[in-house]
């Protein structure tokens, strides 16, 4: 018999284990890898992007979904206690742009060890094995169980996270047992995903990064929302840190009306831009056009650009004439992309979707179906952009559920 049994032993489980140990409970771990915390150790390009040093308020605009039921949970324990948490067990940490909190040596191994370690040092049991059912006697959660043996507890945490990146054991075991128990899950939808378009230069343009440009996704001809920042160029389409998080702002992606415009030179107001192509033109009077715009977009670039402009690549600069040099310099503040689908759920970082809010408890993460059972992290319906917002919902709801179960 244990005080607390916990599903799942990522970033959400991990915590939970840690923090219910030091409130004296007995704790068992229920990991299907070998290794706890296999997901963390690859999240933010293996850098782990562990919070935001944001005020709270930050918190819940960087949230699209159920933000309000995160209100009690980011209040006992916000991004500046995650913090001095990971610093006390021995994490050194440092804020970079956008807030964005990294461990001083950009290997995220070393929160997940610190995790590990902490665990380990409290007396967590953890056992390889997977659960495959909750034990509910009475309409109370008692127990899971897994290898074909029954575990007995007082209370059970899920927190096996979603179904994005299933190779790292994240493969929606969370929401079959959360139905097991009566509870609700919505639609699960990838977030925080690459996407797809039907631009066929896309593929022409595949390795090419660019960084500092400004991104706007639109509906139809509606700007939805826009940022500056890092992307790339893929096969199927676009990726990157910008194209993420634009990702988490498409609720219907089957409409087939959304795309986005690249701002190529976004520290440039159209007039400082037309004058800078003024100068190079100034430069290379006598060469082709192709030729005579080298300096100013990456060389993979060029002959896309070029063709989309429908300037003739041998034109000579010299007969470019006005509105073609002012028309190029408008497709160059909105490089145009359309956008066709979501690559699948299993290269999202995220889940979209998940335990509905309506049936947990937002001060203690129980189940309000099932007395004895408590959710942490991705497997309930809450999700965040890019940023590190993510990993302090599953810290923040891991705290809860364990400090009140």
């Amino acid at each position: 018999m244990t005080d607390i049994i916990i599903v799942g032993g990522g970033a959400a489980g991990c915590f939970a284990a840690v923090w219910a140990a030091r409130y004296g409970k007995s704790v068992l771990v229920f990991e299907k890898n070998e290794r706890l915390g296999r997901k963390l150790r690859i999240t933010g390009k293996g850098r782990c992007n562990v919070t935001n040093n944001c005020p709270t308020d930050e918190l819940f605009r960087n949230i699209p979904t159920n933000p309000r039921f995160l209100y009690s949970a980011f209040s006992a324990f916000s991004s500046e206690d995650t913090m001095g948490f990971f610093e006390e067990i021995g994490v050194p940490l440092k804020t970079e742009r956008g807030n964005r909190v990294f461990p001083v040596s950009d290997n995220a191994n070393d929160i997940a060890d610190a995790l590990a370690r902490e665990m380990k040092s409290l007396g967590v049991s953890v056992v390889n094995r997977r659960v495959t059912k909750l034990i509910i006697e009475d309409g109370v959660c008692r127990g899971v169980c897994a290898g074909g043996e029954e575990y007995r507890a007082e209370s059970v945490i899920i927190a096996c996270g979603g179904k994005s990146y299933p190779a790292t054991g994240s493969t929606g075991d969370g929401y079959a047992l959360a139905q097991q128990a009566g509870h609700t899950v919505t639609e699960l939808k990838p977030s925080l995903v690459p996407l797809t378009s039907p631009d066929k230069y896309c593929a022409e343009l595949m390795g090419l990064s660019l960084r500092n440009v400004k991104l706007t996704l639109l509906n139809g001809d509606k700007p939805v929302w826009s940022e500056q920042g890092e992307m790339l160029f893929t096969h199927f389409g676009m990726s990157g840190p910008l194209v993420l998080s634009a990702s988490s702002h498409i609720p219907d992606i089957a409409s087939g009306s959304w795309r986005v415009l690249i701002d190529l030179k976004p520290a440039l107001t159209p007039e400082q831009l037309d004058a800078r192509i003024q100068r190079d033109f100034a430069e290379n009077l006598n060469r082709d056009f192709i030729n005579g715009i080298r300096k100013l977009l990456p060389a993979k670039l060029i002959p896309v650009a070029v063709r989309l402009s429908g300037i003739e690549p041998e034109r000579k600069v010299n007969s470019v004439t006005r509105e073609q040099r002012r028309a190029f310099g408008e497709l160059i503040k909105a490089f145009p992309v359309r956008i066709s689908g979501f690559r699948p759920i299993d290269e999202a970082i995220i889940t979209s979707g998940g335990v509905s809010v309506k049936e947990i408890d937002p001060k203690t993460m129980q189940s309000k179906l099932v007395p004895g059972l408590y959710f942490a992290g991705e497997v309930i319906d809450v999700d965040a952009y890019t940023g590190g917002f993510n990993l302090q919902i599953a810290f923040s709801t891991a705290y809860c559920a364990a400090v009140n179960s």
